[in-house]
């Protein structure tokens, strides 16, 4: 896994490289808060490390500080099977691929996987999860488009109980515009979920995209006040060059990072470690 996330942060590193004119041993707070802003840090959070910062600071000063803002979150642990999880996200975040990389994930460590394709709003979300399913050998619960996504869930839940399979995956819809419809349908999801299975969804992972940087926040905390969110994936982070966003979405939301996509591929999604995160942004810093 090493390296993947140090691949994923290239143009962030990039960025904060133009702006550093020679790394450096130390650094003070004004420079550190200039670099954090244009890594994309929310100010906020950028104003909060800075605060306590000596007037020189060293790498392992500014790494625990940067550290310290994930702690907060820890993952999610329950002993479930079938383990349900509810794939949430606004539509182009990468939400049908994410569930992909996660079943060829779930796969590749021995498990057994089903998909259910609950976003029954778009036909181009079914057809796209179906093609996966094909692909990856593994069983899919779909219907037509209009179709009620609770049943979907239901369905897909009780098949995986019949067939003894170990991972549930079920799509949602993600069209935030419609905000109020949006919330009512997960509440339902959700509830429908746990008369198929008592205490499912086990885990609510919200898909958000990396291009977007803090933009993303709001869209976490709607879905956030909608349903609860356990986890947060973050997808196209190599194609970005606001990595540091990661830290305002994981500080502001106290939730945890899980995974993030780093590629087009089905295996480019890597468990977030927040020690290689942090390392390779200062790297772009400190000598």
């Amino acid at each position: 896994m090493f390296g993947f996330i140090k691949k994923a942060l290239k143009r962030t590193v990039e960025n904060i490289e133009e702006s550093v004119e020679k790394k450096k041993k130390y650094a003070t707070p004004e420079e550190i808060e200039e670099l954090l802003i244009e890594a994309d840090v929310e100010y906020d959070i950028v104003e909060k490390i800075v605060e306590s910062l000596p007037s020189k600071v060293n790498r392992l000063q500014l790494k625990n500080d940067l550290l310290y803002l994930f702690k907060p979150a820890p993952a999610k642990q329950i002993d479930a099977k079938p383990f349900v999880e509810l794939i949430l996200g606004v539509n182009g975040a990468g939400k049908t691929t994410t569930i992909a990389k996660l079943a060829y994930l779930y796969k590749k460590e021995g498990k057994s996987v089903i998909l259910g394709a609950a976003d029954t709003f778009r036909a181009a979300a079914i057809e796209q999860l179906s093609r996966w399913a094909q692909r990856l050998d593994v069983p899919i619960v779909a219907t037509k488009q209009g179709h009620d996504p609770s049943a979907v869930a239901y369905d897909t839940i009780k098949k995986a109980i019949a067939k003894d399979i170990d991972h549930v995956l079920i799509d949602t819809a993600g069209r935030l515009h419609t905000q109020s419809n949006l919330a009512e349908e997960l509440k339902k999801i959700v509830r429908v979920c746990d008369k198929a299975m008592k205490g499912a969804p086990h885990r609510k992972l919200l898909i958000l995209d990396g291009t977007q940087g803090n933009s993303a926040i709001s869209q976490a905390e709607a879905f956030n006040d909608m349903v609860g969110v356990d986890g947060i994936i973050v997808t196209k982070l190599d194609g970005t060059a606001k990595g540091g966003a990661l830290i305002s979405i994981s500080n502001k939301l106290q939730l945890p990072i899980l995974y993030v996509g780093v590629g087009e591929g089905v295996e480019d999604l890597v468990p977030f470690d927040p020690n290689e995160y942090v390392d390779t942004i200062l790297d772009a810093i400190f000598e």
